[in-house]
């Protein structure tokens, strides 16, 4: 089986089975309305959605980002299924989560 690899909104990658957390926050890293999504890795976020401009009373927002982490995790556990090595990445154009082989986006990864 291949890696799995989640892309960050600085287009880093992280690995998925160094994860220990998968967390979401009110606001967006530069303004108070929307949300942002970040992964832990060995204690250091890494900000996989960072969106200002989603609408709604924060209840909402939180809500729709604990949606995405649920969203994340099934992504997570489909990418391991798969023989390559897989990045995962959210599509802000489609609010989902696509995949990607890695071996395309980055030339080939080694462990």
């Amino acid at each position: 089986m291949g890696e799995v690899w989640i892309r960050t909104i600085h287009n880093s990658l992280v690995r998925a089975d160094k994860v220990t957390e998968i967390a979401s926050t009110r606001g967006s890293l530069h303004e108070d309305q929307g949300y942002s999504l970040k992964v832990i890795v060995d204690g250091k976020a890494h900000v996989v959605i960072d969106d200002a401009g989603l609408p709604g009373s924060l209840a909402e927002r939180l809500e729709y980002a604990r949606h995405l982490e649920d969203a994340l995790l099934l992504a997570i556990d489909e990418a391991r299924a798969s023989e390559a090595s897989v990045v995962v990445a959210f599509e802000p154009e489609t609010d989902r989560w696509a995949f990607a082989a890695a071996a395309e986006l980055t030339g080939g990864l080694s462990r």
